[in-house]
């Protein structure tokens, strides 16, 4: 299985451990993980910049592993989820970019077809979401209200 617009055919991940449980040297408790969690969330942070602070500063690997429940379940059921899902925002924030470029620069054809790609992601990415049900059948991704959505 390729990249969806390049010719990369890697198959480089990280690993996660076998064992499922916290380590025995991990001494926090997970209701104050939910409650970092929480605090994070509330400060505007996305589940990703959550999630590699409490691995770097916390030590905490796996947060499913400590509580039971990843941390996007864990601000849906505290009701702090991001309103678009992360994945699709991020993409519609380099979309945004792109175009802002693109304005200054309109002879700038290579970004011009990087534009294009970004924004079939987009779609691509919205169609799933809407079959799942994370967002509203009604939603349109349209640039030219885009920036309203990130900003």
């Amino acid at each position: 299985m390729g990249r969806m617009h390049s010719k990369g055919k890697g198959i480089s991940k990280s690993a996660l451990p076998y064992r499922r449980t916290p380590p025995s040297w991990l001494k926090t408790a997970p209701g104050e993980v939910i409650d970092q969690i929480a605090k994070m969330a509330k400060k505007g942070m996305t589940p990703s910049q959550i999630g590699g602070i409490l691995r770097d500063s916390h030590g905490i690997a796996q947060v499913s592993h400590l509580t039971g429940s990843k941390i996007l379940r864990i601000l849906k059921k505290a009701g702090l989820s991001p309103d678009l899902p992360e994945d699709l925002y991020m993409l519609i924030k380099k979309a945004v970019s792109v175009r802002k470029h693109l304005e200054r620069f309109r002879q700038d054809k290579d970004a011009k077809f990087r534009l294009i790609l970004i924004e079939s992601r987009i779609h691509r990415v919205a169609r799933y979401y809407k079959g799942v049900k994370a967002l509203p059948p009604t939603w349109k991704y349209e640039s030219a209200t885009a920036a309203s959505l990130v900003s």
